[in-house]
């Protein structure tokens, strides 16, 4: 039952009033702000009891111990598709967990927030583990072009927990962690020519972009540093040869000297707001 409620709204080290305002509005987006739920109001709390200091209320409060986002993994998000994904989170309490949130949200502060995925279901999923702990999950679904509307959203985000209680009792953490959503991206490679000689020149040409979610396609990603791998016909394992740039238009191109039948590839190790990507091996027949 939803009667009672001690919630600890953290920031730093701070606890707020259960009824705590939500979030002021965006500068730039305001209506993005003010979907944001406070405690009471994803909880459904109507008790104006508050916590004076996290340190008071620590005994009474449940306990969040894990919060795993897509798997651990970043939120990779195209031009097409919307991306779905699951949320789980820990929590503890000697009266037991009812309910559990998480929200994305972006933005320098609570006063300024221009991007929010928030979950697609009214109560999570809890399944118990013992008399006092539980896992609850929740899925979150990214939208390119309305919930991620410009590609200054590609990057870190902050993630807000919240854990209810048995006994109504409630945390709620705006800053509990960080999470990235990043655009996706991808990369190509092509060897040629095919077969070649050995001790013959192999051009190897590629490009790597990434998706843009203000016009839904995929563009070049300029100046970035990829790394050409090869290996042999009969091994498992890359070496890397050379790094080079993606030029102004995200091209690679690079030349080697054929040595023995194997595999090629480009390889991009990410940035913040950009995923890591492999291109599929090109296989190259030396004669």
């Amino acid at each position: 039952m939803r009667i009672r409620a001690t919630v600890a709204a953290v920031s730093g080290a701070l606890a707020l009033s259960a009824l705590a305002v939500p979030a002021a509005q965006a500068g730039n987006d305001s209506d993005v702000a003010a979907n944001k739920p406070s405690a009471a109001e994803r909880f459904g709390s109507t008790s104006n009891r508050s916590a004076f200091s996290a340190a008071a209320a620590a005994e009474a409060l449940p306990v969040v111990s894990k919060v795993t986002i897509n798997s651990g993994t970043a939120v990779a998000v195209g031009t097409t598709y919307a991306k779905t994904f699951t949320v789980s989170v820990t929590a503890s309490h000697a009266t037991g967990i009812q309910d559990a949130y998480v929200d994305l949200w972006h933005g320098t502060d609570l006063d300024n927030i221009d991007g929010l995925l928030m979950a697609n279901e009214d109560a999570a999923t809890c399944t118990a583990s013992s008399a006092t702990t539980s896992i609850c999950k929740l899925t979150i679904t990214a939208t390119p072009g309305s919930d991620l509307y410009m590609n200054a959203l590609a990057g870190t985000w902050h993630v807000t927990a919240g854990a209810l209680a048995g006994d109504g009792s409630i945390y709620w953490n705006d800053f509990h962690t960080t999470h990235k959503v990043q655009r996706f991206s991808k990369l190509t490679v092509n060897a040629s020519p095919e077969p070649v000689k050995k001790g013959r020149t192999i051009t190897v040409t590629g490009k790597l972009s990434r998706a843009n979610w203000e016009d839904f396609r995929y563009h070049g990603y300029t100046n970035q540093s990829v790394k050409l791998q090869f290996r042999k016909k009969d091994s498992s394992t890359y070496t890397t040869l050379k790094t080079i740039k993606s030029n102004s238009t995200g091209e690679l191109k690079t030349t080697v000297t054929a040595s023995t039948d194997g595999y090629f590839r480009y390889s991009f190790a990410g940035t913040t707001t950009t995923p890591a990507v492999n291109a599929t091996g090109d296989f190259v027949d030396v004669q």
